[in-house]
């Protein structure tokens, strides 16, 4: 009987290390499945300005006749997200909430510039309707020319020194805020980010 008793506990723990075994394998390839569905951050495309480049500097007039130099040193230290948009964009709507809500909690150390072109009544009647007035704003082909903006919203960050740290096609504000994290880990992208972590760790795998 009580040699049964050994033998009853002994399966248990090998059943109880089995399932720990499966549950270690399972939360590992949960792990995997996020890394490589992760969310990449903002698009980077191809055209404009390279992050690292020096920012192409244009002196421009807001909407309220203030003179801006966009690009070069920042008077205030501060760096500079520049958003590109439009009054008939709907995903650029949806997201100027979190620009403002960025606004307010990144105001230390960013200024946000919102810019487009056309027709200058229909964007004072964008930044009433939807209070971008603390925002300055740009109507200006060439800035657009500039960065080579083909699709909105576009966003481009610019440090106090001058130079683009990122930039990119904006869908969200997980996308957003993928600019700053970016610059923080000193790449391009969270896309490049992605990438030479996935390629670390299939290097640390066949080392091993």
């Amino acid at each position: 009987m009580l040699n049964g008793l050994l033998v009853s506990n002994l399966l248990l723990w090998i059943v109880v290390l089995a399932t720990v075994a499966v549950m270690f394998a399972l939360v590992r390839q949960i792990g995997v499945l996020y890394e490589r569905v992760a969310p990449a951050g903002a698009l980077v495309l191809g055209n404009g300005p390279k992050v690292g480049e020096t920012a192409p500097i244009l002196n421009l007039r807001d909407l309220d006749g203030e003179l801006h130099q966009i690009g070069g040193e920042s008077p205030n230290a501060r760096s500079r997200l520049l958003f590109f948009l439009s009054p008939t964009c709907p995903v650029c709507k949806t997201l100027l909430p979190a620009l403002k809500s960025i606004s307010n909690r990144e105001k230390k150390w960013l200024n946000i510039l919102l810019a487009s072109d056309g027709e200058r009544k229909e964007h004072e009647s964008f930044v009433r309707d939807y209070r971008l007035e603390k925002f300055p704003y740009f109507l200006s082909m060439e800035l657009g020319l500039g960065y080579r903006v083909g699709r909105l919203p576009h966003a481009v960050l610019i440090d106090e020194t001058g130079v683009i740290r990122s930039t990119g096609l904006v869908n969200s504000r997980e996308h957003i805020e993928s600019l700053f994290e970016a610059s923080e880990r000193g790449v391009a992208s969270l896309q490049e980010f992605m990438e030479l972590a996935q390629s670390k760790e299939i290097n640390e795998e066949e080392v091993a």
